[in-house]
């Protein structure tokens, strides 16, 4: 199994949208690439951890490719925004690819290019090395199944 981490502001809609999709063997909410170790979630809502909310998704190549789960991902998001999606807002909202192959980072480059030309703002979209992802609490885990009329910016 591939993995990748993508964030796309509130984590419980990008883990809705992901789970649906043929191909995602497993998906994690939790919080990447910040500066603090084992953060919680009101203190990433502080905007003072670093950490993006974000989702660790595991998937099979075999039925999914790399280039179709991003493209996946770039519609649900509005990559030109920075520090926030909807109505949320703060660096912990941010849009992120963050990859752990280094080999994925070429069809990430060229995904945002395709991208690109669908806006006349810049995209502002990281892309960076996984540096570290934190699991989420448990509650946050499939928050939008628990809780099916809950918060989501995501049209499901």
């Amino acid at each position: 199994m591939k993995k990748i981490v993508l964030a796309g502001g509130c984590f419980w809609g990008v883990q809705a949208y992901m789970d649906r999709i043929e191909g995602v063997v497993e998906t994690t909410v939790g919080y990447a690439n910040g500066d603090t170790a084992n953060p919680t979630y009101e203190q990433v809502c502080t905007s003072t951890t670093g950490h993006a909310e974000s989702c660790l998704i595991k998937y099979d190549e075999s039925i999914l490719s790399f280039k179709k789960l991003l493209n996946k991902f770039w519609h649900i998001i509005d990559p030109t925004l920075l520090n926030r999606q909807a109505a949320d807002f703060g660096t912990q909202y941010r849009t992120g690819i963050f990859y752990i192959d280094k080999e994925d980072l070429d069809t990430i480059i060229d995904t945002k290019k395709e991208q690109q030309k669908l806006y006349d703002r810049p995209i502002v979209t990281e892309i960076e090395h996984l540096k570290s992802f934190y699991p989420a609490e448990e509650y946050h885990q499939k928050y939008l199944e628990k809780n099916p009329n809950g918060y989501c910016h995501i049209k499901l």
